[in-house]
C-alpha cells in the first residue's frame, strides 16, 4: 500500500500489512444452545436424511419390482435464471398450493414422459432446487412473498416489517450478494447498510409468475454468489393467454382484513404472426396492521403502484427478439423516515436455436437495472432525524451469453453450456450517512458440460469470476488500519477459479440419487470496502477497509430424487426431494470494532468496519420436499434442519441470518365437486432461532422464540376461467415475532410483530 499522506491516499488491491492483525471477537462466535452431541455431529443430519429415504421407498414400494432401462438418462432439464420453467400440466399439486383461480387439473402423465410439469421440474434436477408457481404465489403471497420463501427448504428472508423489498437468505447466508438476488433474471444489487438488511429486490407480488431458488454454486448463468440464487419472473405472454387464444386477458382482484385492504391487478395479451406483447398494471394500498394480541404494529403501510410489458418477435422459427420492462414505485415508512422506492428494469434476449443443428442453441440478454430510494420526513412529528432528503441510487448493466452444443462421443451423450455474464453497479448517495459512493464491476467466463451413460450424467463445471471495486471517501481520524486521515481512493480487484462435480445416477426409473462437490466466492460490496461517516448523535464511527478478501466456500452435497406415477391408485403423483449439505466458509465478512480509540476528551469510542473474521465456519443440514397428489386429496410438506458457527452479524450494519434449527411445512387438502372446489390447511413450523450474544444486552438471552401458524384456505371455479378463494392467515390469532426480522419503524420494545387473524377475499378472471 502506497500512502500519500499530503494529498489523497491511494488505497490499492494489495493486502494488510503484517503488522495488522484482525480482533477474533469471540463473542461473534455462535455458541448453541442444548442438544451438543447432535449439533456436533453429523449423525443427526444422515439419521434424518436416512428417515428421508425410508419413507421415500416405503411409499415407492409397488414398483420395486421393476427394472432400470440401461439406455436411460437423466432429462435434459435446466433451471436458467430468467427463462420460464415450463408450462405446467398439473394445475394443482401439493406443496405449491392452488390458488383460487385455477381451471381443473388435466389427467397425469407418466413419471417417463418427456414433458415434464413446472411442479415436477425440482425432482428431475440433482440439484438443490424448488420453486413457486403463480397458484401459491396468489393464495399464500399475493401481498407478503415471504411466507413464499420461508415454506421453501433451506430458504427464508429477512423479513423487514416496514420495508416491502424482500431479501433472501439461504442456509444462513443473507445480505451483500451472498444470494444473488434477480427479477427477471437481472441482478437487485442495491443496498443499505444500516437497521435494515443490506440489500432489497423490490417487486410487486401480483405481477409475479413463478420464483426459482437453487441453494449451492451456481456454475452458468446467475452465479457469482456464495450461497445460490433466487430468480422471480413476471408475467408474460404465455401466463395471461389460454391455451388456443391469440389475445385476452388476466384480471385479479382481492380484499384483505387486518390493513391489508384493496388489491388490483389487470393484464392483456395478443399474438399475431410473428410478434406477440403482454402489458400488465398493478395497485395495492395497505394500512398498518394488529399483531394477535390486538396490538397496532406501526408504520407498516404501503402505497405501491408497478406495472410491465412484454414484446417478442420471431424473425424466424429459430430466432426470437424480446424487449420486457418490470416498473415499481411505492411509498412506506421505514428506517425512522417516510421513504419512496422506485425501481425500473429493462431487458432485452435473444435466443437462436435452429432444430437442424445440435451445437448451436443459443441465449444472450442486455439488461439494466435503476433503483432509487429517497428519504422524506422524520417518522415522529415532534422532531428529530437529520436525514431527510436521504437519496440513495444503484444503477446496475448487465450483459450475459451462452451457448448449448450437443453431440455424442461414442455411446456417450454430450451437452455442455459455455459463455460469460458481466455486471457494472453504480451506487450513489447524497445524504448517503455511512452509506458510500462506489463503482463495482464483476464478470463471470463459465463451462458446464454433462457426460450421459447409460444410467449415468457426470456434470464437470468451472467458473471465473473477477470483481473490480473503486471509490473515494475520507477519514477524519487516521491510524485505522494504517490509513492516514484525510481524503482516500481505492482501486480494488480480485479472481478466483472455482469448480463444481456432480455425480447423478437414475439407478430406477423413480430413483436418482446424486453427489456434489462445489466452490464458490463472493466479492467485498462497495459499502464493506468503502462505508464511513458517523452515526447520528455522534455516538459511533465507521471506517472502510480496502484490504478485505472475498468470501469462499468449498462444500458438499449428498441428495436423491423420488419420482413416481400410480403409487396407490392409478394417475396419483408422488415426488420427494432430499439432500445433505456441508459448506466450509473462509474469510466471511461480519462488522467489527477497531483497535484504534478516538478521544474525545470526556468519552473515547472505537470505529467500527467490516472485516473478514479469522478461521473457517461451517454450514450443515437437511433440507427436504415432496408431495402426494391423488386428484381428490393431496399433501405436501417441506422441512429444514440447519446447523452453523458462522460468526454473527451486527445489527444495525445488516442484521444477524441465523435460521432456527428447524422449520417446518406441513399442506394438504381435498378436492370436491368434479375438483372444482378445493379445501386446504397449510402449518407452518419455526424453532427458536439464534440472533448472536452481540445483538443482546449482557446476560439476555441469545434466542428469539420459536413458533407455529395454522392457515386455511379454499377456491370454487364458478366457470372456466373465472374462480373464487378464500384464505384465512394465521387462523389462532397467535401472537409471534417471525425469525429474521427487524422490527417495525416506532414499534415499542417488546412488541410482537407477526401479523394477526388476516382474511382475504380473492376472484381471478382468466378471459
Amino acid at each position: 500500500m502506497n500512502v500519500h499522506p499530503n494529498a489523497r491516499a491511494s488505497l490499492s488491491a494489495e493486502r494488510p500489512l503484517a503488522s495488522h492483525s484482525l480482533p477474533t471477537n469471540s463473542a461473534l462466535a455462535r455458541k448453541p444452545k442444548g442438544a451438543e452431541e447432535l449439533r456436533s455431529s453429523v449423525w443427526g443430519p444422515v439419521a434424518l436424511v436416512a428417515v428421508g429415504a425410508a419413507l421415500a421407498i416405503g411409499l415407492s414400494g409397488p414398483v420395486f419390482g421393476q427394472e432400470a432401462d440401461d439406455s436411460a438418462s437423466l432429462p435434459e432439464i435446466t433451471v436458467e435464471a430468467g427463462a420460464p420453467a415450463p408450462a405446467p400440466r398439473q394445475v394443482y399439486s401439493a406443496p405449491a398450493t392452488p390458488a383460487p383461480a385455477q381451471p381443473a387439473p388435466e389427467p397425469a402423465e407418466s413419471a417417463e414422459t418427456d414433458a415434464i410439469s413446472e411442479s415436477d421440474v425440482p425432482y428431475t434436477v440433482p440439484a438443490s432446487v424448488s420453486t413457486a408457481g403463480r397458484g401459491e404465489i396468489e393464495t399464500f403471497g399475493s401481498y407478503d412473498l415471504n411466507s413464499i420463501f420461508r415454506s421453501m427448504p433451506g430458504t427464508s428472508t429477512r423479513e423487514s416489517i416496514s420495508n416491502p423489498g424482500i431479501a433472501v437468505n439461504i442456509r444462513g447466508l443473507e445480505g451483500s450478494g451472498r444470494v444473488n438476488m434477480m427479477i427477471d433474471g437481472v441482478r437487485q444489487n442495491f443496498g443499505i447498510t444500516g437497521h435494515e438488511a443490506s440489500g432489497f429486490a423490490y417487486v410487486d407480488p401480483q405481477l409475479l409468475a413463478g420464483i426459482d431458488v437453487e441453494r449451492g454454486a451456481v456454475t452458468t448463468v446467475g452465479g457469482g454468489s456464495l450461497a445460490g440464487s433466487a430468480n422471480m419472473r413476471t408475467l408474460d405472454v404465455q401466463d395471461i393467454l389460454r391455451p388456443g387464444q391469440n389475445y385476452g386477458a388476466l384480471v385479479t382482484g382481492s380484499w384483505g382484513s387486518n390493513g391489508v385492504g384493496w388489491a388490483e391487478m389487470g393484464a392483456v395479451a395478443a399474438q399475431s404472426g410473428r410478434v406477440s406483447v403482454a402489458g400488465a398494471v398493478s395497485k395495492h394500498d395497505e394500512n398498518d396492521y394488529e399483531n394477535g394480541n390486538g396490538e397496532t404494529v406501526p408504520n407498516t403501510n404501503e402505497d405501491l403502484i408497478s406495472g410491465l410489458v412484454k414484446a417478442h418477435i420471431d424473425i424466424t422459427p429459430a430466432a426470437r427478439l424480446s424487449f420486457g420492462t418490470v416498473l415499481y414505485n411505492n411509498h412506506f415508512t421505514a428506517n425512522s423516515y417516510d421513504q419512496a422506492i422506485r425501481s425500473n428494469i429493462y431487458t432485452t434476449k435473444f435466443v437462436y436455436n435452429p432444430a437442424a443443428n445440435n451445437w448451436i442453441d443459443f441465449e444472450g440478454n442486455l439488461n439494466f437495472s435503476d433503483v432509487e430510494m429517497e428519504y422524506y420526513d422524520y417518522y415522529d412529528p415532534l422532531g428529530g432525524g437529520s436525514y431527510s432528503g436521504r437519496h440513495l441510487q444503484d444503477r446496475g448493466t448487465g450483459f450475459n451469453a451462452a451457448n448449448t452444443s450437443r453431440f455424442n462421443i461414442g455411446e456417450i451423450a454430450v451437452a455442455t453450456e459455455y459463455g460469460a455474464e458481466y455486471n457494472h453497479d453504480d451506487a450513489n448517495a447524497l445524504n448517503g450517512g455511512v452509506n458510500p459512493e462506489g463503482e463495482q464491476t464483476t464478470f463471470g467466463a463459465f463451462s458446464e458440460t454433462t457426460f450421459s451413460y447409460g444410467i449415468w450424467d457426470l456434470t464437470a463445471g468451472l467458473r471465473y469470476d473477477y470483481f473490480k471495486t473503486e471509490g473515494e471517501g475520507a477519514v477524519a481520524v487516521g491510524g485505522h488500519l494504517g490509513i492516514p486521515s484525510g481524503p482516500y481512493s481505492v482501486d480494488d480487484s480480485d479472481g478466483r477459479l472455482d469448480p463444481k462435480i456432480t455425480l447423478a445416477a437414475q439407478v430406477k426409473p423413480w430413483l436418482m440419487p446424486y453427489v456434489t462437490y462445489s466452490e464458490s466466492m463472493r466479492a467485498p460490496t462497495v459499502a464493506e470496502t468503502l462505508m464511513g461517516g458517523v452515526h447520528p448523535g455522534t455516538t459511533s464511527f465507521f471506517y472502510p477497509n480496502p484490504y478485505l478478501e472475498p468470501e469462499t466456500q468449498k462444500g458438499w452435497e449428498l441428495g436423491f430424487n423420488v419420482m413416481q406415477n400410480d403409487v396407490f391408485t392409478a394417475g396419483d403423483r408422488f415426488r420427494f426431494k432430499a439432500d445433505y449439505y456441508d459448506m466450509n466458509v473462509d474469510n466471511y465478512i461480519t462488522a467489527c470494532e477497531s483497535d484504534l480509540v478516538i478521544n474525545f476528551g470526556f468519552y473515547s469510542m472505537s470505529p467500527y468496519y467490516f472485516c473478514n473474521t479469522p478461521g473457517r465456519s461451517n454450514i450443515n443440514g437437511v433440507e427436504i420436499e415432496g408431495f402426494y397428489d391423488a386428484g381428490a386429496y393431496y399433501a405436501g410438506m417441506t422441512y429444514t434442519y440447519t446447523h452453523t458457527d458462522l460468526p454473527s452479524q451486527l445489527d444495525g450494519l445488516g442484521a444477524h441470518s441465523y435460521l432456527p434449527d428447524h422449520v417446518a411445512t406441513f399442506d394438504g387438502g381435498v378436492r370436491l365437486m368434479d375438483q372444482r372446489w378445493v379445501i386446504g390447511s397449510r402449518l407452518y413450523f419455526a424453532s427458536e432461532a439464534y440472533v448472536g450474544e452481540v445483538n443482546v444486552a449482557a446476560g439476555e438471552d441469545p434466542y428469539d422464540d420459536g413458533y407455529g401458524l395454522v392457515d386455511l384456505y379454499t377456491s370454487y371455479e364458478l366457470r372456466n376461467g373465472l374462480d373464487v378463494g378464500l384464505t384465512i392467515s394465521n387462523l389462532l390469532d397467535k401472537a409471534y415475532t417471525p425469525a429474521l426480522s427487524t422490527g417495525a419503524t416506532g414499534a415499542i420494545a417488546g412488541l410482537d410483530t407477526g401479523r394477526g387473524r388476516t382474511f382475504l377475499l380473492t376472484a381471478r378472471g382468466q378471459f
